[in-house]
């Protein structure tokens, strides 16, 4: 493996394991932020009103998630691309 090769594949795994911390990250967040807004009383099952709750904030917590995270990568992108096109001048 040439240089630039192991330089890609340390990229990968570094951002592979990225994505699994955040993943953890986003279903922790959502589990207590989301639960704590739409189960004030916790019992033995949900109500359909608490049901609901959860599934919107669920879905509106995992849509500002991607949006950040899409935000996040296009940056990494341009900054790469940058630092390609200035190490090569």
């Amino acid at each position: 493996m040439d240089s630039e090769a192991v330089k890609k594949e340390i990229i990968r795994q570094a951002l592979q394991a990225t994505n699994t911390t955040n993943a953890r990250i986003l279903i922790e967040n959502i589990n207590e932020k989301c639960f704590e807004r739409c189960v004030p009383k916790p019992g033995s099952s949900l109500s359909s009103s608490e049901q609901t709750c959860l599934t919107q904030c669920m879905e509106k917590y995992m849509q500002a998630w991607n949006q950040v995270n899409a935000t996040y990568i296009r940056r990494i992108q341009q900054e790469m691309a940058n630092n390609s096109f200035s190490s090569s001048s």
